[in-house]
């Protein structure tokens, strides 16, 4: 199990992109100094007068509400006045331009990690979203500004969603080792494919010993978590096994291997929100919360499709029904700009809930929840995360089920 950032990373630095940064008009070529001044001649040497040393590098530039462009590189560490042997050297970090540094904009909060296996990830953002804001937390900075601020490196266990950051970006965050002696028990259960999601969620349960009446966030945590467990060792056991034996007649079929690596890609996107809700419902349901999932004909105006709807639609639709013993509940992994849709999926309720896994949400989009009237419901690990007047606001999934429990009224029996 990976219990901390700095089991992946050596270190990290972090400041707001000044204009010399961040304008690719002043040179092909982009360089960033200042990094000896928090301690990167540890991590990337001292090069002599004609030395450039040479550092793999992922680069990507992340929003809140678009996926993340990204590119491998080779950014070069090398002393600039290399020209001028009497003068001390100063060390900068050279790297081409590319897809990412086009995107780049003075402000920008930028982080450059180095990894434990050699590599270098650097990282670009807008200033105040909230990719800043989760970045800051995995690596532990409080405050940063147009110089250089080292990390911390906390030494908590990384949490899921951070971990699935981390995985977007291309980084290893999860132990393959945590399921592997599960692999044998999940291939006699499902020797031939996938299993549905529902069943590979009730085998995550099955194998975590966790009580959801007494600890609801808990419970939701561990099996997600065990869920990806279980689910990467399977995952890599079936490639590993369609890579073996090739694609196409004569084993290089590039169009095969192209369809079945974009299969492999969505069932991983898609899987993640699907077990989401899948242990939610688990656990509504041991709670003894009514609720219906939207599908069918289960539907608010315009046809609009809820996550899940307490006590149920009939509910909803019946105009006698107190509508504030009604609770609409959203569940997206990750918000970006897709939590806005759970605004227009009742029209007659005034309050609206998401349930997310997303951490370090931004106050930009928290304080225009508040305004929108959607209480955020977050697992109880993930509020460390959040700022002390966020944490104030949010719901843990134990408040909500409490809220939900006390404030239904049941459909009159006619």
């Amino acid at each position: 199990m990976l219990d901390s950032v700095s089991e992946i990373f050596e270190g990290a630095a972090a400041k707001y992109l000044s204009a010399v940064d961040a304008d690719p008009a002043s040179s092909n070529q982009h360089e960033i100094g200042g990094l000896p001044s928090v301690g990167f001649k540890t991590y990337l040497g001292e090069p002599g007068k004609s030395d450039r040393y040479r550092y793999p590098a992922v680069m990507a530039y992340l929003t809140d509400e678009e996926d993340a462009e990204l590119c491998q590189d080779v950014v070069t560490w090398y002393d600039a006045r290399w020209k001028n042997p009497k003068r001390s050297p100063e060390y900068r970090l050279y790297y081409k331009s590319n897809p990412v540094t086009e995107l780049i904009q003075p402000t920008d909060f930028f982080l450059v990690a180095k990894k434990r296996d050699g590599s270098l990830l650097l990282l670009f953002t807008p200033a105040g979203s909230s990719v800043e804001f989760q970045l800051r937390h995995l690596f532990g900075m409080a405050d940063v500004d147009q110089n250089f601020t080292s990390a911390a490196m906390p030494t908590q266990t990384l949490i899921l969603p951070i971990k699935m950051l981390l995985e977007d970006l291309g980084v290893s965050a999860f132990d393959d080792r945590e399921a592997q002696n599960d692999l044998d028990m999940l291939l006699e259960r499902f020797p031939e494919q996938f299993p549905k999601t529902a069943e590979f969620s009730a085998v995550a349960r099955e194998v975590t010993d966790f009580d959801c009446l007494a600890d609801p966030d808990g419970a939701l945590m561990a099996w997600m978590e065990r869920e990806e467990a279980l689910f990467r060792a399977y995952e890599r056991h079936v490639v590993s096994e369609r890579l073996r034996s090739g694609f196409g007649p004569s084993g290089d079929d590039v169009d095969e291997f192209i369809a079945f690596s974009l299969s492999v890609q969505n069932r991983r996107k898609s899987r993640v929100g699907y077990a989401f809700e899948n242990h939610l419902g688990f656990v509504f349901q041991q709670n003894r919360l009514p609720f219906e999932k939207g599908g069918g004909g289960r539907v608010t105006e315009n046809k609009a499709k809820p996550d899940f709807l307490f006590p149920h639609f009939r509910a909803y639709h019946d105009p006698r029904y107190p509508k504030e013993k009604i609770f609409l509940l959203g569940a997206k992994t990750t918000c970006k700009d897709r939590w806005r849709q759970v605004l227009s999926e009742g029209d007659l309720l005034d309050r609206k809930f998401l349930v997310t896994l997303e951490a370090g949400i931004s106050s930009f989009q928290t304080d225009e929840m508040m305004a929108k009237n959607l209480q955020l419901v977050i697992p109880e690990a993930i509020h460390v995360s959040f700022t002390e007047a966020q944490k104030r606001w949010l719901y843990s999934v134990e408040e909500f089920i409490k809220e939900v429990g006390e404030g239904i009224q049941y459909f009159p029996a006619h």
